[in-house]
């Protein structure tokens, strides 16, 4: 592993994390970030983020988590943050298929292994990162327990019938298309954070937090990305398909769901978390997306049930 930038905004009192040159076995460069912990760690966590994510953005998280004793590395996946992007136009989130995150999940195993993580290795994964994460869990990723925050195991699409936006999906891609950002896909040429204002977005009801990520797609465009292509959204239309047939894997597991949740299925949460052994769904009234960013109140409901899982409670 090569040493690899990370970012740091001026001021912040968050401990610059340890990046490293990942390269998957397809030739895709990756990113990823370690943050160990001072003290003897009782475990280690790997952080799986969600579309448009980079590992700067967990800073906070990884602070507390190195807290309460765990070593923590995060990546960015292909396609975002100073992961190789896969297309010549950068803005759009894209991948050439789903399972194609599966490889860098490989790699961030392999770097886990060779910074000598101590173990035992949890599971924390957000969104997107739930998805990936679940696919991982199936095919056997060495984790102890795994933690959900509001993972895409459907995707809201409003007014959009799932066969119709998968139909729409596959036509673009037919017509040479398929790069190009979708349509309400969560961000325009810029990123959401830019592009939406404080009051109508739908990721956190935290100032503080929401200015932070502001300070961060400010200061460091390159890491950022807009919506999503057509190809992405078919892609994870038919990943999230697939991964509602398949069973939950005998792992501990809590998820939560935030009661103002408008990016992924509220359903598909509640259906896959009635049918896991050892599951458990942690509803958190008034959260939105974001809730490890949301307001100091529900962002510590969420802890408390993560670390309970973590330390086997």
């Amino acid at each position: 592993m090569q040493p690899a930038p990370f970012n740091r905004l001026d001021g912040s009192p968050e401990v610059p994390a340890r990046a490293f040159w990942l390269q998957a076995d397809d030739g895709v460069r990756l990113r990823t970030a370690h943050w160990p912990c001072e003290t003897a760690a009782r475990g280690s966590i790997l952080l799986f983020p969600g579309r448009t994510e980079y590992v700067e953005k967990y800073g906070t998280v990884a602070a507390r988590l190195n807290a309460e004793g765990y070593d923590v590395i995060a990546i960015d996946w292909r396609g975002q943050g100073m992961s190789d992007r896969l297309q010549s136009d950068p803005r759009p989130g894209h991948v050439g298929e789903f399972a194609d995150y599966q490889r860098d999940v490989i790699e961030l195993v392999v770097a886990a292994e060779e910074l000598e993580l101590p173990k035992p290795w949890h599971l924390l994964g957000h969104s997107m990162g739930g998805c990936i994460g679940l696919a991982a869990l199936e095919a056997g990723l060495p984790v102890r327990t795994a933690v959900f925050s509001a993972p895409m195991w459907g995707i809201n699409l409003r007014r959009f019938h799932t066969g119709i936006a998968t139909g729409i999906a596959y036509l673009a891609g037919r017509l040479g298309r398929g790069g190009l950002a979708a349509p309400g896909s969560g961000g325009g040429a810029s990123t959401y954070p830019l592009d939406e204002s404080f009051n109508a977005n739908l990721l956190t009801h935290d100032v503080d937090e929401w200015s932070r990520l502001l300070r961060q797609c400010a200061a460091w465009p390159d890491l950022t990305i807009g919506g999503a292509s057509f190809d992405w959204v078919g892609k994870a239309l038919n990943e999230c398909a697939r991964l509602s047939r398949i069973p939950s894997p005998a792992i501990p597991m809590t998820v939560s769901l935030g009661s103002e949740e408008k990016i992924v299925s509220h359903q598909a949460i509640r259906d896959r978390a009635a049918n896991w052994p050892d599951g458990r769904l942690l509803m958190i009234e008034g959260a939105r997306h974001e809730v490890m960013m949301e307001t100091p109140d529900l962002k510590e409901i969420f802890w408390q049930g993560a670390l309970e899982r973590f330390a086997g409670v």
